[in-house]
């Protein structure tokens, strides 16, 4: 197998199109009050965070674009649908299966896996979207 050619353009743009989509998905707009609620993070303890977060996240989407893009170029998808669906199939087998089994674990709600994983699954599908496209 060899490494698959790298747009630093594309893979940036898919590492910022997940900090626009998580900050919409995690505001108070639309499941922010509700993830705190069932995380059992206290809002001042979440944001005193935050920071450290973020920048572990920068690291999670760089690696994450950087993965998706070497599978999206083995699997020999070229165009948007392709890309999308090796997006879905790596949600399924690596996301999915794994925060659902966390959760389960934690015996955390239902709920509280549909806002993670469908975070997870927007985020994959922008950045199988844009690696895929953006040649």
């Amino acid at each position: 197998m060899q490494v698959a050619q790298i747009n630093w353009f594309a893979i940036a743009a898919a590492v910022v199109s997940t900090f626009v989509i998580g900050g919409l998905w995690y505001s108070p707009m639309l499941f922010v009050n509700s993830w705190l609620r069932m995380s059992g993070v206290p809002k001042p303890v979440f944001d005193g965070g935050l920071q450290k977060a973020l920048l572990g996240d920068v690291f999670s989407a760089t690696a994450t674009a950087l993965v998706l893009n070497q599978v999206i170029r083995w699997s020999g998808a070229t165009g948007l649908g392709a890309g999308l669906l090796v997006a879905l199939v790596v949600w399924i087998g690596f996301v999915a299966s794994v925060l659902l089994t966390q959760v389960t674990y934690e015996h955390r709600p239902f709920a509280f896996f549909a806002i993670s994983a469908g975070y997870r699954l927007v985020t994959l599908q922008a950045m199988g979207a844009i690696l895929s496209a953006w040649r």
